[in-house]
């Protein structure tokens, strides 16, 4: 994923909504989407622009991408790969989104943010099924078993974190164990759990032009 050097608040100001970006402080009083609820360069006007039908696409498609922290390039592979198999294709796209190891990692609770969670993969603190991975774009399967190397428990990040972890709710498609401080993919991702940031129909009209 290529570096967003400004600042992340101001994604979700463009977007007109939270895409929750920065973690915990989304569901503060801080969170700029609820107090400067207008986009980023205005200077206090209220409202957006109204938008073509194709504008209102590209913001579609630009909102589950910036959501999930993935370039166009890898995206439109994700979405290539949805299409071609049997089903339906908005499923099969947020199916293949959410079973990155960086989302399996937010979504348990280990990780504030996608972004943090992509850190941690990739400073190496995870195993597969007992094998290291440092690659946050890695696909999880059912029965995988995703857990932290035993000599990184020690840090601080994960000694912090923890206690969070045991009182998490993940979703039902996973099943956290607490003691171990692991976690198992039980069952494809729950779509109703998911709460998808963007109209995924948009997305695959706005590819489809």
């Amino acid at each position: 994923m290529a570096v967003y050097h400004d600042a992340k608040c101001r994604i979700c100001r463009r977007a007109g909504e939270k895409l929750f970006l920065k973690g915990e402080r989304c569901y503060s009083a801080k969170c700029a989407v609820s107090r400067r609820a207008y986009p980023p360069g205005q200077k206090g006007k209220t409202g957006f622009m109204r938008l073509t039908e194709y504008g209102a696409e590209l913001k579609e498609k630009q909102k589950i991408r910036r959501a999930y922290g993935i370039l166009e390039r890898q995206f439109v592979k994700y979405l290539d790969e949805a299409i071609t198999q049997k089903g339906n294709t908005a499923e099969i796209l947020l199916g293949i989104l959410e079973n990155r190891l960086d989302n399996v990692i937010y979504r348990a609770g280990i990780a504030s943010s996608r972004a943090e969670a992509r850190m941690l993969v990739s400073h190496n603190h995870f195993m597969v099924n007992g094998k290291s991975v440092n690659i946050p774009s890695y696909r999880v399967k059912q029965g995988n078993i995703i857990s932290i190397k035993e000599s990184h428990k020690k840090k601080n990040y994960f000694k912090n974190v923890s206690e969070s972890f045991k009182k998490f709710q993940a979703p039902s498609w996973l099943s956290a164990d607490k003691e171990k401080f692991a976690i198992k993919v039980t069952a494809s991702p729950v779509l109703k759990e998911i709460g998808s940031v963007s109209d995924i129909r948009s997305v695959i009209e706005y590819y489809s032009r």
